[in-house]
C-alpha cells in the first residue's frame, strides 16, 4: 500500500476547498496548539496536512517560523490568499519533501493523524516527522477517542445545516456513514448549492486507541509527554505530545 494518505475531493477541488473556512469557522481547537507550542518555547514550526492554512497563518502572526505541509494542492491555492500567508513558507507534498533535523515542533490538527490509515503508512509518517525535527523537538497531534463512538450521531438528520457563504448563496451540508469496521469508518459529506446541484466528498478515518498509538509513537523514535483531553471538546478527542529522543 502507498505510503501517502487519499486526498479527499474536500480538500483537493478548489470550490469545495473555498468552502472549508466559512462552514466550519469555529476553530477553538486551535487554542491549546499555541499554548503547547509557546509553553515549550519552540520558534520553528512544522503544521504538517496544514489544510488552507489557518493554524500556520496564526502562528506566523504570532512570531513563529511556520512551514505548512499538504498534499492537497486546491487547499493550498486558499491557504496563500490569507493574511500572513507571505510569512509561511508552503510546500505541496507531504513530510517525505522536507528537510531532516531542522524543526523544533510538529503539529497535526483536526483529523490529520487519522488520514493514514494503514498501519505501515502512519508508521513511517511518524517516522519521517521524527526525522524532520530536531533532536528533544516536540510532536502535537490529536485524535478522536473510539469509545466514545461519535459516528453514530453522524446522520443525514442531524448533521444537516445551511450556511449562507460569500460568492455562492445558501450551501446546505450533512454527512452520512457508510460503514466501520477494524477501527475504519468511511463516511460520506454532500455539499448542496441553491442551484440544487451537489457535491460529494467520502472520507475514511482510522480510530486507533490510545494504547496503539502510544506504541507506534515509541517505535517511531519519541517519548509520550503528556495525553490531554481537548479542552473543546472534553471526553471526545485526546491531544498527544511526544518528544523526539536525543539519541534517536
Amino acid at each position: 500500500m502507498t505510503n501517502e494518505p487519499v486526498v479527499d475531493a474536500n480538500f483537493n477541488d478548489e470550490l469545495l476547498a473555498r468552502l472549508y473556512d466559512p462552514l466550519d469557522p469555529d476553530r477553538s481547537d486551535l487554542e491549546i496548539y499555541t499554548q503547547l507550542i509557546t509553553a515549550i518555547d519552540a520558534h520553528k514550526i512544522l503544521d504538517l496536512g496544514c489544510g488552507t492554512g489557518t493554524f500556520a497563518c496564526i502562528l506566523a502572526g504570532a512570531g513563529f517560523e511556520v512551514t505548512g505541509v499538504d498534499p492537497a494542492g486546491a487547499s493550498l491555492v486558499v491557504a496563500r490568499e490569507k493574511p500572513e500567508a507571505a510569512r509561511v513558507h508552503w510546500v505541496h507534498g507531504t513530510v517525505h519533501d522536507l528537510p531532516t533535523g531542522d524543526f523544533d515542533a510538529a503539529v497535526m490538527t483536526a483529523n490529520v493523524a487519522m488520514v493514514f490509515t494503514d498501519d505501515a503508512q502512519w508508521q513511517n509518517t511518524l517516522q519521517r516527522i521524527a526525522l524532520a525535527l530536531k533532536p528533544g523537538g516536540t510532536l502535537i497531534f490529536e485524535t478522536r477517542r473510539p469509545e466514545v463512538r461519535a459516528w453514530e450521531q453522524w446522520t443525514e438528520q442531524l448533521t444537516r445545516e445551511t450556511t449562507v457563504v460569500a460568492g455562492q448563496g445558501a450551501v446546505t451540508t450533512w454527512v452520512q456513514v457508510l460503514g466501520y469496521d477494524n477501527e475504519l469508518l468511511r463516511f460520506r459529506e454532500t455539499f448542496r448549492f441553491e442551484d440544487e446541484t451537489e457535491m460529494i466528498s467520502e472520507s475514511t478515518l482510522r480510530y486507533r486507541n490510545r494504547e496503539h498509538i502510544e506504541a507506534t509513537l515509541d517505535a517511531a523514535g519519541f517519548e509520550v509527554r503528556e495525553v490531554l483531553d481537548a479542552p473543546d471538546r472534553p471526553g471526545r478527542q485526546l491531544i498527544f505530545v511526544a518528544q523526539r529522543r536525543m539519541n534517536g
